[in-house]
């Protein structure tokens, strides 16, 4: 019998019998409908923290310098904890001598952040906004555009011109219907007149990154932000990540220089890149990936355990069939061919059922709840190899059985 014989057969079992086969297939299905999920769940979430989470909030090859991590998944001890408030708080004066030494081809941003409740004559009160003093290449660094209106320059970062860019969430609530630009925002009582609005920025863990007013460090802004007890950061970009590794060196030794470090002692700061900020999501999914190999395994070694069943039946209700083609001249090799390609066929299908299922019940997890899915495609391909293997090595049992059958004995069963 051809290979597309025995597939032939397996599909008109599978049409004969649909109730058998639907249980036949359950297991598969099943294992290979949640591997389908889980992976498509741990991969949108990887895609989100990787892209949108770091890109966005740490920028690429991007670090900041910080007195201790902003950003942080693991487990914190509070001696830890002390030891980060013991630290030097990180100065303007740190920021322009991390300046000077860093090389060509390089991004450089003071930045203190704090959040305010802005207020406009057209609307007073009304929903925080997070308040950034920066320095102009902050823009660049970041990757921000405005919708309307213009980024402020250099110049007007260093006389400290009364100007800030606000984002489209700030602009809607407290210019209502009307263009902010030219309009005056008020933050703590100091006025600040409006220069461009930024492009929807999204919000990323609950947080409305479109709800925001940027301005110069130099002009009242760090009075609202209390710069003098240290900045939020100073954030530095290289054009490649071989620029921004050889810019953080000479970061780290300007500030062991600053802050007077013997070789011996460990930085009392730290740089904040997208890798250090997400070394504990990569340990989370690992541990998720795990799962969600281990747990649709068990689905898959039932489906295996019941498509052995299935096919010992099988050889038993057609004992008499086999002793006939036996007798007709059929080796060994081909009833065992037979029944593993029929064995396979049947995980097969309960894969491909699996797989539809689990790309709906992932479309279903992304419009029903706040969890990234996306549908790798490695996954499916495992599903499809993994679908077939496990009825492969269920149905190596029967197939033998049925192989080793005396032609004699089966043509005598009834």
């Amino acid at each position: 019998m051809s290979l597309l014989d025995a597939i032939r057969l397996a599909l008109t079992q599978i049409k004969v019998q649909k109730l058998k086969s639907f249980f036949t297939l359950l297991g598969v299905t099943i294992g290979v409908m949640f591997l389908i999920a889980v992976v498509s769940i741990v991969n949108g979430m990887s895609k989100y923290m990787e892209e949108d989470f770091a890109a966005k909030f740490l920028g690429v090859n991007t670090f900041t310098l910080r007195r201790f991590p902003d950003f942080n998944m693991g487990d914190v001890t509070e001696a830890t904890w002390r030891e980060w408030q013991r630290r030097p708080q990180i100065t303007v004066e740190d920021a322009n001598a991390v300046r000077e030494a860093l090389p060509p081809q390089t991004h450089w941003a003071i930045q203190d952040v704090t959040w305010g409740t802005p207020v406009s004559q057209y609307r007073n009160g009304g929903p925080q906004s997070l308040v950034n003093a920066v320095s102009a290449d902050y823009f660049v660094i970041k990757n921000l555009e405005v919708e309307r209106g213009r980024v402020f320059t250099e110049q007007e970062e260093m006389v400290g011109a009364p100007v800030v860019v606000i984002g489209k969430e700030t602009a809607d609530t407290y210019f209502p219907s009307i263009d902010p630009l030219g309009k005056e925002i008020r933050l703590e009582g100091l006025p600040f007149r409006v220069i461009g609005v930024l492009q929807k920025q999204g919000s990323t863990f609950g947080l409305s990154l479109d709800r925001q007013v940027i301005g110069p460090f130099h002009s009242d802004l760090k009075r609202v932000t209390k710069s003098r007890r240290g900045l939020y950061g100073v954030l530095v970009q290289g054009v490649t990540n071989t620029v921004q590794q050889e810019a953080q060196e000479r970061a780290r030794e300007v500030m062991r220089r600053r802050h007077h470090l013997h070789p011996s002692e460990p930085d009392d700061f730290m740089f904040e890149t997208s890798e250090s900020a997400l070394s504990g999501w990569q340990t989370i999914k690992q541990a998720l990936v795990i799962g969600g190999i281990v747990l649709p395994a068990i689905g898959l070694v039932v489906g295996a355990i019941v498509i052995m069943n299935i096919m010992l039946v099988a050889v038993a209700d057609r004992t008499r069939e086999i002793g006939i083609r036996k007798a007709l001249g059929a080796k060994r090799r081909d009833i065992l061919a037979q029944f593993l390609v029929e064995s396979a066929t049947l995980s097969f299908f309960g894969a491909i059922l699996g797989i539809a299922l689990g790309f709906g019940l992932s479309k279903l997890i992304r419009e029903i709840s706040p969890l990234p899915s996306n549908v790798a495609l490695w996954s499916i391909v495992v599903s499809v190899i993994v679908g077939a293997g496990v009825g492969i090595i269920a149905g190596i049992y029967p197939a033998s059985r049925a192989a080793r059958l005396d032609p004699i004995l089966a043509l005598r069963s009834d």
